[in-house]
């Protein structure tokens, strides 16, 4: 995976905040992994640890691609791992905490709202290694590695195949708060549509955000686990004419996959972060595609950089280029979709590559 260096206006907006208490009692799992061969020297002592945010390591999205990251390390390098899972936003700097306390080697952190956890933890222990997911900072200390994603440009293919899609001429999407790493997808996929109606002459509209005024459809209280939430604004959407949602909400965007799989296939589905298709694969059939990061490669390299002493704090951002985003396969919708379609798509992944086309956000 090539990496890049995150510019500052994209540094800038990830930058949000984090609160603490003592940890809840961690899980942790400290038995060393096994790889092809002998594991490398030294292995069996380095040991590779991970904070998830309050979504946890099984919420189908974000966390539990990271942990698989982590996991990948621990087979691929035979070196131990600990992880503890926060049930609460208090909790994040006590987690961290205890890994230090743990004496890990690299702690990797998941989720934005660890970003102040992560830096106040790292300026007090520079000669541990910190990597953080979805999140980078405008001046990088020393020894912290933002891994970043710049969904934006899998969101605009996901809009564009969005507009193709609708038989009503809506759709919609909803985020489970106003957060950067979660309107970034927004934007993305509103842009997309409005490059449908560009190049084709239609007028689909997209209900739930607005990038002009940044403002859209948020689960109230900000809560990224609740369902219900998630489900009565796809709802909402369905009600003002959206035929195709995508959901940001982490474990909450399962509600629309809810109303899209309650609607006898008036609606559909995106999912976010993991290929939706076979992490929520009870609701295959109403998933198009995904929009998706390479947590669990941009984790692995992390993790195997502290390992070999070559971790830097060049801030990652994966791209369409890299591959460090992606838009998933089409799966069971692979037919109902249009040769041409696909490859316009396919078009515009390779002009947002080459820099004909910018998705801004």
């Amino acid at each position: 995976m090539k990496k890049t260096l995150i510019g500052t206006g994209l540094a800038a907006a990830l930058v949000l905040g984090g609160c603490a208490s003592p940890p809840p009692t961690a899980t942790p799992d400290t038995t060393a992994g096994t790889s092809t061969g002998t594991a490398a020297a030294g292995a069996s002592d380095f040991l590779a640890c991970m904070v998830s945010d309050e979504g946890g390591f099984d919420d189908k999205s974000f966390n539990e691609t990271s942990y698989k990251g982590m996991m990948d390390a621990k087979s691929e390098l035979g070196i131990q791992t600990r992880e503890i899972q926060s049930d609460t936003t208090a909790s994040y700097a006590g987690n961290v905490q205890s890994m230090v306390d743990a004496d890990c080697d690299v702690i990797v952190t998941v989720g934005f709202a660890l970003g102040d956890a992560t830096q106040a933890s790292a300026e007090a222990n520079p000669d541990i290694d910190y990597a953080i997911v979805d999140f980078a900072y405008d001046a990088p200390l020393d020894n912290v590695k933002g891994l970043t994603f710049n969904t934006a440009e899998p969101a605009f293919l996901a809009g564009y195949l969005a507009a193709s899609m609708s038989k009503t001429g809506t759709v919609g999407t909803y985020g489970g708060a106003p957060y950067p790493t979660v309107t970034i997808f927004m934007d993305g996929y509103a842009q997309g549509v409005a490059h449908y109606n560009e190049v084709k002459g239609t007028d689909v509209q997209v209900v739930g955000w607005n990038s002009d005024t940044q403002d859209g459809a948020f689960i109230p209280g900000n809560n990224f686990s609740d369902v219900a939430g998630a489900k009565q604004l796809a709802t909402n959407l369905v009600s003002q004419g959206a035929d195709v949602i995508l959901p940001v909400a982490g474990p909450a965007s399962e509600g629309g996959l809810q109303v899209a799989q309650e609607s006898g296939g008036n609606v559909v589905s995106m999912w976010v972060d993991s290929d939706g298709y076979l992490s929520m694969e009870q609701y295959a059939s109403v998933i198009p595609t995904s929009v998706g990061k390479a947590m669990d490669v941009a984790v692995t390299d992390a993790i195997r950089a502290s390992f070999e002493d070559s971790f830097d704090n060049e801030v990652f951002v994966g791209t369409l280029d890299n591959e460090g985003v992606y838009l998933a396969p089409y799966h069971d919708f692979e037919d109902q979709i249009s040769d041409e379609t696909k490859a316009e798509i396919e078009q515009l992944k390779q002009d947002i590559i080459d820099g004909t086309i910018t998705v801004n956000s």
